[in-house]
């Protein structure tokens, strides 16, 4: 564990889900639910042709009083959706290996030739990055054999505002004097972040606040940054948190089942 390994967080606000929302499937339960009702209705379209008087409306009648078939309906369909989307991500990396690799001036934690590599996609204002941020961190204490890739990808910025990717390079700055885990515990745990925050929040983790500005503005940070957002693109990625176990996508932002895989990959 490096020297700036953090200290406790507090878990913030809402309760964990257990299942990936947002990111890949953030279209909405109402989405799902009206995909299944029109996949229904071009099932019946034809049907009166086939079986004589209105099937359609003993169909309708019949989704009225069992509308637990829609909930099996959209669920079958959550499940193709992630089972493409997972598979579609991983051969995008099997055709592209280095993808995932740790470039300079990344933080990466944990042995080098470790026998299982952690990669996490996060933006800093995601609000299941910061929900799985706690857990996160114990996870890697509990795991001291496992190599633990923490990659910048800031996507949460509209128009003007800046801060996802103004967090994202502070955090680089305070990475390259020493302080990166503290920093990136600290950003997480802020609910609601503004530059002035960002600032803040390195001075109090003991960040040299004019060295980190010129890593901040450095071209370096700005490529390393640019190579993040190209290989998201590449792997077909749709939203934080996304984690990587050695090379292959998970489907869950739960830590309890990240440590399930975890041990899996360790023991072959």
């Amino acid at each position: 564990m490096p020297d700036d390994a953090p200290e406790n967080a507090p878990t913030p606000g809402p309760e964990r889900p257990t299942e990936r929302v947002g990111g890949w499937l953030g279209n909405g339960r109402a989405g799902l639910v009206a995909l299944a009702v029109s996949v229904l209705a071009l099932g019946v379209a034809g049907a009166p042709y086939l079986t004589g008087g209105d099937f359609g409306g003993r169909v309708r009648a019949y989704l009225l009083a069992n509308p637990q078939v829609l909930d099996e309906v959209v669920a079958a369909r959550d499940v193709a959706a992630r089972t493409d989307r997972t598979s579609g991500i991983n051969a995008a990396v099997a055709r592209n290996p280095g993808v995932l690799a740790p470039a300079a001036g990344e933080p990466a934690f944990g042995p080098t030739d470790a026998r299982v590599t952690v990669t996490e996609f996060f933006d800093y204002r995601c609000p299941y990055c910061k929900m799985a941020a706690p857990e996160y961190l114990e996870l890697m204490r509990a795991n001291p054999d496992v190599r633990f890739v923490f990659r910048e990808w800031p996507v949460l910025d509209q128009g003007d505002d800046v801060t996802s990717h103004y967090a994202a390079r502070a955090a680089l700055a305070a990475h390259a004097q020493g302080k990166y885990l503290a920093v990136h515990q600290a950003l997480m745990a802020q609910s609601a972040l503004s530059i002035d925050d960002v600032d803040r929040i390195l001075v109090a983790n003991g960040v040299d606040l004019a060295r980190a500005r010129a890593t901040i503005a450095a071209t370096d940070t700005s490529r390393l940054l640019a190579d993040i957002h190209t290989g998201a693109a590449t792997m077909g990625l749709e939203g934080t948190p996304t984690f990587f176990i050695n090379g292959k996508v998970t489907g869950t932002n739960n830590p309890a089942d990240l440590a399930r895989v975890i041990a899996e990959a360790k023991q072959g």
